[in-house]
């Protein structure tokens, strides 16, 4: 490590402090040569995978766009961000689990899909209308119905059909 003041070559750790995570190292440093200490901060870095998107054009994997999605979808949903962070962590870890060096936008999409649908139905009902391109109520209601087949009957969510009815009724009495 080259010292940020002088640029020697010899520096030396004083002391190392593992994060709360376990994701990252900081170390106290100190310059052999102008005696000036500075920190570091070291992090594992993994090459992530190419998305190869719909229409065959590909770009680098961004985390910031898929902590997006799923802001988006879990807009005014009460999921907290720990619960959003750990989904968008779990999201990557499948990403880096394929071991493939590209991979398509819709797997990336299924994986968000399954993590939505732990989290939040509404929100995953949401980002299915946007992914899977939904044009009409019935599109909706068929991906409702599928979700709540799915659904253990012990659910803690309401019915998304029967939040669907309270939200007509609530519009017919206004």
């Amino acid at each position: 490590m080259h010292c940020p003041f002088c640029q020697h070559t010899d520096t030396r750790v004083i002391d190392s402090r593992v994060s709360e995570d376990g994701a990252t190292i900081r170390r106290r440093r100190g310059c052999e040569a102008c005696g000036e200490r500075f920190s570091t901060l070291e992090i594992v870095e993994l090459k992530l995978p190419t998305i190869v998107k719909n229409d065959g054009r590909r770009e680098a994997f961004d985390a910031r766009k898929l902590r997006t999605g799923f802001d988006r979808a879990l807009q005014k949903r009460p999921v907290s961000e720990e619960r959003i962070e750990a989904a968008v962590r779990s999201v990557v870890h499948q990403i880096r689990m394929s071991g493939e060096r590209e991979l398509p936008s819709l797997r990336l999409g299924e994986f968000v899909m399954n993590e939505l649908r732990k989290l939040d139905h509404v929100g995953y009902v949401r980002f299915a209308s946007v992914y899977r391109r939904f044009e009409d109520v019935a599109d909706f209601r068929e991906e409702i119905e599928k979700l709540e087949r799915e659904l253990p009957s012990s659910s803690n969510q309401m019915s998304l059909l029967e939040m669907e009815a309270a939200s007509a009724e609530k519009g017919r009495k206004r």
